[in-house]
C-alpha cells in the first residue's frame, strides 16, 4: 500500500509529469540548427566518409579493389564512376547526419535543461556526461536503419550489377530479407560509438564553464562577438 502524502507536502512525480516537464524544455531551433549543420557538413565531406569505409573494410578479398592511399582511392573512383562515384550513397548520409545532429542537439538540450530545471547548482560533469549519452542512444535507436542503408550503398564495387538503387530501395529489401534485425545491424557497437560524443560534450561544457567563471560572466551566458570585442548577451555590456 503506498502511503499518502502528508498534507502540504508535494506530490511524487508520476512519469507522465516528468514527461511533460521534458517536453516542456524541447526547442525546434536546437533541431533545426543541429540539422542544417550535419547536411552542411554532409555535402562537402562525403567523398572522405566514403574513402574511410572503403578503407575500412579492405581485407584482401578479390571482390574488392586494391587501393594504395586515399588520393590513389579517390582518383580510381573518380576515373570508373566519375564525380557520381565520390557521391555514392550521399543520400542516406545526408537523412543520417542532419536527423543525427539534429536529435543529438534536441535531444540533449532538452535533458539538459530537464536536469537543470529548479536547481541553484551547475550540472556536473558526471551529469553532462549522462545527458549526453542518453541524448546519443535515443538518436541512434531512430536512425540506426539509415547509417546500415548508408554503409550498404558505399560498398557497392560493380556499377553495372549493384544490388540496391538507391536509399528506399535499399531499406525495403534489407527489411522484406533481413527483417528488423537486418535494419539495426551493427547497433551495440553504435551505442559504444556514442560514448565519443558524450565526452566530447562533457568536455565542451566543463571547458565553457570554467572560460565564463575567468570572463566573469554567468555560467550560461552566450558569446557575440563583433570585431575583436566580444560582449555577454545577458549583460549587454563589453567584457575586457
Amino acid at each position: 500500500m503506498n502511503p499518502s502524502p502528508t498534507p502540504g507536502s508535494p506530490a511524487p512525480p508520476t512519469l507522465t509529469g516528468s514527461l511533460q516537464r521534458l517536453f516542456s524544455h524541447v526547442k525546434v531551433e536546437n533541431l533545426v540548427a543541429g540539422l542544417s549543420g550535419g547536411v552542411v557538413s554532409t555535402l562537402v565531406l562525403h567523398p572522405l566518409d566514403l574513402v574511410k569505409i572503403r578503407f575500412a573494410v579492405s581485407d584482401g578479398l578479390e571482390l574488392r579493389p586494391k587501393y594504395s592511399g586515399i588520393l590513389h582511392c579517390m582518383r580510381s573512383i573518380w576515373h570508373q564512376e566519375g564525380l557520381r562515384g565520390l557521391y555514392q550513397g550521399v543520400t542516406p548520409n545526408i537523412w543520417g547526419a542532419g536527423a543525427s545532429w539534429g536529435l543529438y542537439f534536441f535531444f540533449y538540450n532538452a535533458i539538459k535543461a530537464y536536469r537543470k530545471e529548479g536547481r541553484q547548482t551547475e550540472l556536473s560533469a558526471r551529469e553532462h556526461l549522462v545527458s549526453a549519452a542518453t541524448a546519443g542512444a535515443l538518436t541512434l535507436c531512430l536512425t540506426n536503419p539509415i547509417w546500415v542503408t548508408k554503409t550498404r550503398l558505399v560498398l557497392q564495387y560493380n556499377t553495372d550489377q549493384k544490388q540496391y538503387k538507391g536509399m528506399m530501395d535499399a531499406l525495403v529489401k534489407i527489411y522484406t530479407h533481413e527483417g528488423i534485425a537486418g535494419l539495426y545491424r551493427g547497433f551495440v557497437p553504435g551505442l559504444f560509438g556514442t560514448s565519443h560524443g558524450a565526452l566530447q560534450f562533457m568536455a565542451y561544457e566543463e571547458l565553457k564553464r570554467d572560460y565564463n567563471k575567468y570572463r566573469k560572466m554567468q555560467s550560461d551566458a552566450k558569446l557575440v562577438c563583433m570585431n575583436t570585442s566580444c560582449f555577454d548577451s545577458s549583460l549587454n555590456l563589453p567584457n575586457v
